[in-house]
């Protein structure tokens, strides 16, 4: 665990208010319908470029209707998002994602960041409220921690998380771990202060690794295959109850310690995050080594499976 703890210092921020609806026609056709992106096939290529500008209807030398061009523009974000999550398909939060697909997701995330409704993100700073799912990322120090359950496959990151409170200016960023008998998780706490519209300034202060929390239920497998050969587990069934049993007593009893916390006081503790773009539903922030990250509120539509 200590050595996956410099992996969270870098790590996102930043919010803002939604479009006012005061200027939508309310004859206008509705937004693109939203999609879930853990359905959304991957695209390999990006051979045509799409023009992502905004057109205003105009006929018989009539001025625009602003109404129809401000939905237009939300209409064509809504796209945007779409395809941005199109390509985080089996990228595994980038570990898995070839350079091709890096790249067509570092263009498609420039054209998002271009219509990003929110400009000044510390201007509306609760909008960032509340816990944001990592999507995507390029930063390289998660690769490894990722890349773990390849090498335990008994033990694998469920989750990569962020949690802004405007009203204390607090940050929780958690790494959820899951294994057969039980989940835990390695959080650190920071405080933010704004610098500029687009950049707040993050010092952590505390890390915790969570009580791990017992699973409902361990089912042992009837066989398992070992170098080749299929071995039958029935006749130790009684020998691997009694270890699961053991396993369970002593999980349960650690279960039942406080979480263990430790200060974290050094000069890689401080970083700072530049979000570039912004909206109740999607974030995305790039970190002081040049990182993206591409978070999505919880609870958001674009998180259900289909």
């Amino acid at each position: 665990m200590a050595a996956s703890m410099p992996c969270v210092n870098n790590f996102f921020s930043c919010k803002t208010l939604p479009h006012s609806s005061e200027n939508l026609v309310k004859n206008a056709s509705s937004p693109t319908k939203r999609t879930s992106f853990s359905a959304l096939p991957i695209r390999k290529t990006m051979k045509t470029k799409r023009n992502f500008r905004v057109r205003a209807a105009i006929a018989n030398d009539e001025p625009p209707v602003r109404g129809v061009s401000i939905l237009e523009e939300e209409t064509e974000i809504e796209v945007l998002k779409k395809q941005v999550l199109e390509s985080f398909c089996g990228a595994n939060m980038g570990l898995s994602a070839s350079s091709e697909t890096r790249a067509e997701i570092v263009e498609l995330i420039t054209h998002l960041e271009a219509k990003n409704p929110n400009p000044a993100p510390t201007q509306a700073l609760t909008l960032l409220n509340g816990k944001w799912i990592l999507a995507y990322t390029s930063f390289l120090e998660f690769y490894p921690l990722l890349s773990r359950e390849g090498a335990f496959p008994l033990v694998k990151v469920e989750e990569i998380s962020q949690t802004f409170d405007s009203d204390n200016f607090t940050v929780q960023n958690s790494i959820v771990f899951s294994g057969p008998l039980a989940t835990t998780s390695l959080t650190t706490n920071a405080k933010f202060e704004v610098r500029s519209p687009k950049r707040v300034q993050i010092k952590l202060e505390q890390g915790v690794i969570g009580t791990p929390q017992l699973t409902d239920s361990v089912v042992l497998p009837e066989n398992i295959e070992f170098l080749g050969q299929n071995i039958d587990l029935a006749p130790f069934k009684g020998l691997l109850t009694s270890l699961r049993d053991t396993a369970s007593s002593v999980a349960r009893s650690i279960s039942s310690q406080p979480p263990f916390k430790f200060s974290i006081s050094s000069s890689s503790a401080d970083s700072w995050l530049l979000t570039t773009y912004l909206d109740h539903e999607l974030r995305v922030s790039r970190g002081d080594g040049g990182s993206i990250f591409v978070l999505i509120k919880e609870a958001s539509p674009l998180l259900t499976k289909s």
